[in-house]
């Protein structure tokens, strides 16, 4: 349980890092603002055209009477569009860091440099760097899908549908989460993904206790741009120190750590 409350702390410190570094708070804010107007865009067009994309998958309900085809429609409609909403959400994250690659990189290079130490740097082009992030996000989706799915048909149990599973999907999410955004600092030290996941399993309640918080706080998409500066520093100050401290169970006899790879493109 202590580890939650180190794993918060992560996310503060983060928060109070920009929040005395205010050109990188400015600097970090742009790719959410830019992704954000980009959301925007994409549901008002979907609110537009949701009620056309119901007719038109609804041929059957033509000559409906009223107020039945409506209602149904209606319905139809309201479903189209929470759905975009549900997936603005859950891919809000990923896209932001995708379009702030080059941004969150060099906000977590400037963490790493104020904390003193070595600044590691990936050494790959941008285009590189952005089709291993883009990949990476991809193959943790399809994770967050896959777990969505199973506990969605969960949900339906009697009870524990209703308390556990929430729970349990709160968790997912902000373990994912936090993998994301510990991805920006490990990937410039060349971790890849499968060790990335192994590293944050090794403390998997020090990092619930930084990504479940967030998880909560990202569920409104504005709020996540104002913190999403903050949330980079906090993961890098998080990966440091999971860096510098491997979890007991994992860490070899002799106190050596693991030689890093670097990335391949050839690697699925």
């Amino acid at each position: 349980m202590r580890d939650l409350g180190v794993g918060f702390g992560y996310l503060v410190k983060g928060q109070r890092w920009v929040g005395g570094h205010g050109r990188w708070f400015g600097f970090g804010l742009l790719p959410g603002l830019i992704t954000l107007l980009l959301y925007v865009g994409a549901l008002v067009g979907l609110g537009y055209g949701a009620d056309d994309l119901a007719n038109w998958a609804t041929p059957f309900a033509d000559d409906w009477s009223s107020p039945w085809q409506g209602l149904f429609r209606g319905f139809l409609t309201a479903l189209v569009f929470a759905f975009g909403l549900f997936l603005a959400v859950i891919t809000f994250t990923a896209v932001t860091l995708l379009v702030g690659q080059p941004f969150y990189e060099s906000l977590s290079e400037q963490v790493d440099r104020s904390e003193g130490g070595e600044v590691p740097e990936s050494g790959l082009p941008l285009w590189r760097e952005l089709w291993i992030s883009a990949r990476d996000s991809l193959r943790v989706l399809a994770r967050v899908a896959l777990y969505g799915v199973l506990l969605f048909a969960l949900g339906f149990l009697p009870v524990v549908g209703q308390t556990v599973v929430p729970v349990v999907g709160f968790c997912v999410s902000g373990f994912f989460l936090a993998e994301e955004l510990t991805a920006v600092a490990l990937q410039r030290r060349g971790v890849e993904l499968r060790e990335r996941l192994a590293l944050l399993r090794s403390r998997r309640m020090l990092v619930l206790g930084f990504g479940v918080p967030l998880t909560l706080a990202f569920l409104v998409p504005l709020v996540a741009v104002f913190l999403m500066p903050g949330a980079v520093a906090g993961a890098t100050l998080l990966v440091r120190d999971l860096q510098a401290t491997p979890a007991p169970d994992t860490a070899p006899d002799d106190g050596a750590t693991a030689p890093r790879r670097p990335y391949s493109l050839d690697k699925g």
